[in-house]
Parts: C-alpha cells; structure tokens; sequence
C-alpha cells in the first residue's frame, strides 16, 4: 500500500511540475513577446518564439466554442486520471504518455478557463505549422508514446505469423 502512495505521489508531483512550467513559459512568453511584436530569433530559418492567442483548439480549429472545448478537455482529462489512477498501464511508455497528455492539458485547460485563450509563442520557420507551446508539446508526445505502448502492447498479444510452417 505504501509503494502505490509513494507512486501516485510522484506522478501528482511530476504532473505538477509539467503543469508549473507550461505556465511559467507562457507567462514568460507574454511579457517577453508583446514588448517584441516582431518575435525573438532562436535558430535562424528554423526557429523563433513569436506571440499568439488561440482561441480554438490545433490549427485554429472550433474558435469562438470555449465552452465546448472546456467540457470536452475536462472529461478527457477525467478519464485520463482515471485510468492512471486505477492501475491499469501496463508499460512505462503508456504511463508516461498519459502523464504528458494530462500535463498538457491541464495546460491549456488553465488558459482556456482563465482568459478565454492559449498563449501560443513556438514558430517553426521552415514549415507551415501553426505555433504552439510547450503544453501542446507535451500532448503530442504524450500521445505518441501512449500510440507506441499501444503498438508494442498489441504485437506481443499476436501470436507471431512467421513460424506457421515450422
């Protein structure tokens, strides 16, 4: 019983951590950038952080439904806890993925709620990519290692179809 409130433990302070830097950067960002209008240069060609407000969700999408977007990002996040929570991750990878996307949602779930908007402020300039922060960062690749864990997950499950001849 100890070792499951030692684990829980760590994963609220690792999602508090996650949490305390998406907001710290964006407030760091916001003061920095509107004093900068013309954003600040990181690697040329390839980088600068540059100072938008979202008021949808990826790519601009159901601007102007906050509303909608808070509701579905909360019981999105409700279920993640719940699946953490309960026990049932069966690999680092899956348990690290869904403690990213937690992390980056409450992220941004904290904007949405508090003005109505993200603060968005990463540019790649060698793309055509809407700009984005690090909450954004921490979803996608939440995602793609709970994609991974999912993957690896299923391949040991199939019974491996070289050897049928053998």
């Amino acid at each position: 019983m100890k070792k499951r409130a030692y684990n829980v433990a760590c994963t609220v302070l690792l999602m508090l951590a996650l949490i305390a830097a998406d907001q710290l950067l964006k407030q760091y960002a916001e003061k920095v950038l509107l004093a900068r209008p013309e954003g600040v240069p990181f690697i040329p060609h390839v980088l600068d952080f540059f100072l938008v407000y979202n008021e949808g969700a990826a790519f601009s999408l159901l601007t102007g439904r906050q509303g909608f977007l808070i509701a579905f990002t909360g019981i999105a996040l409700i279920l993640v806890l719940v699946y953490l929570f309960l026990g049932k991750c069966t690999d680092r990878l899956e348990y690290f993925g869904l403690v990213l996307i937690f992390s980056g949602g409450v992220g941004n779930l904290i904007d949405r709620v508090m003005n109505q908007k993200v603060i968005d402020y990463i540019r790649l300039l060698f793309i055509d990519f809407p700009i984005f922060n690090f909450a954004d960062i921490c979803v996608c690749v939440g995602v793609g290692l709970f994609a991974l864990s999912m993957i690896l997950f299923s391949s040991k499950k199939e019974p491996s179809k070289n050897h049928e001849a053998d």
